[in-house]
């Protein structure tokens, strides 16, 4: 049985990997801590605690007299550290959370571990942590290139992602210097359910249901490969089950699109689904397929962001081949149920949009 902190499960990856693992691994111990900013929920959690699958502690990954405390009375000996600040636009405006949280708090919760699991005959050999990351460490691609691999030299382009650089560095820099059984995992984006609706398709999705404007940096013609979060959940199940100490593994999709055509594939579907489902109609009376409009009508080009990637792609051949691993939804099939997911749990996002949020949405799109 392992005992497993996993931090920063109340938000978007952290949560969806939460529910995979109670279902998958449910004799497992799995304890939460989440600082529990703006990004996450505690409500995309609430029903596992409720029936007691995990123990929640609300707290920041910096406090290490709390995580000590946590690793020590809980007897964790595997950490799954989701938790960080990663939104690149919000990073371009305020970089100081993204250094602290991502930086410090990756090594608190390193220098907390390694304190205890090595000073420890139950965990000298019987540990891991575990680090998700992101292919944004990797720059960005020109349309011709070769996707990222797990040696591609890393040359991050945001403050977001310089210091998801720095946090990899560090936690390699744990398993050379003092031994630490560690993995470490880069991803590509990632959709799904519980996402906030600051990023791209869930944005989207809320947007048209709300009969908003759908906000496309520049001409939308950046690149990115998409992964069904599920699937990135299978990934890492993968990893701490079969994968390597001190490896990096690249967990993608293959599935590159343009901005531009995922915004549309979103319009699209949700009009499909709309119009197959008059209830759904009625729910949401504010689309534009309440006029016979299409929901690509909403879309908006707004000014591009600054330093922004052109291309994002990954070889995902190592963890393919030594892992076994395989995505199970297409995008088209991923997309339709995250889309359904929305539908059905208004009472999840229509709580987040409040005055603050929407006063964000105007001040980084116009």
């Amino acid at each position: 049985m392992n005992r497993i902190l996993v931090t920063g499960g109340a938000g978007f990856i952290g949560s969806n990997f939460v529910h995979y693992w109670v279902r998958n691994h449910g004799a497992d111990e799995l304890t939460v801590l989440d600082a529990l900013t703006y990004a996450g929920n505690l409500q995309s959690i609430a029903k596992l605690i409720s029936i007691g699958s995990l123990e929640f502690v609300h707290g920041n990954i910096c406090d290490e007299n709390l995580v000590s405390n946590i690793l020590e009375t809980r007897k964790i000996n595997t950490i799954i550290h989701f938790a960080a600040e990663s939104h690149v636009d919000r990073s371009i405006l305020g970089p100081d959370a993204f250094i602290h949280t991502n930086i410090v708090g990756t090594y608190t919760l390193l220098n907390c571990a390694r304190k205890i699991w090595l000073s420890n005959t139950e965990f000298l050999n019987n540990h891991r942590f575990h680090h998700v990351s992101t292919d944004e460490v990797y720059g960005s691609l020109s349309a011709d290139d070769d996707p990222f691999t797990e040696s591609t030299p890393y040359k991050p382009s945001s403050p977001y992602s310089a210091s998801k650089a720095a946090s990899d560095m560090l936690v390699r820099s744990f398993q050379h210097t003092y031994g630490m059984n560690i993995t470490i995992s880069n991803c590509s984006n990632n959709y799904g359910a519980y996402h906030f609706p600051e990023k791209l398709i869930p944005l989207t999705i809320i947007n048209i249901l709300e009969g908003r404007k759908i906000p496309v940096y520049g001409n939308g013609m950046n690149i990115r490969d998409w992964l069904y979060v599920e699937d990135h959940c299978l990934g890492i199940d993968l990893i701490l089950g079969k994968g390597v100490s001190g490896e990096t593994y690249n967990i993608g999709g293959n599935c590159e699109i343009m901005n531009i055509d995922v915004v549309k594939t979103v319009c699209d579907t949700v009009d499909e689904i709309l119009h197959d489902t008059p209830q759904l109609l009625r729910k949401y009376p504010h689309t534009p397929v309440t006029n016979d409009t299409s929901s690509n009508s909403l879309i908006t080009y707004v000014k591009d962001r600054p330093g922004h990637d052109l291309r994002y792609a990954m070889n995902t051949d190592r963890i393919t081949t030594q892992l076994g691993f395989k995505t199970s939804e297409s995008f088209h099939s991923g997309i339709y149920k995250t889309i359904h997911w929305y539908l059905s749990n208004d009472t999840w996002w229509k709580p987040i949009i409040n005055q603050d949020y929407q006063k964000w949405l105007e001040e980084q799109y116009g």
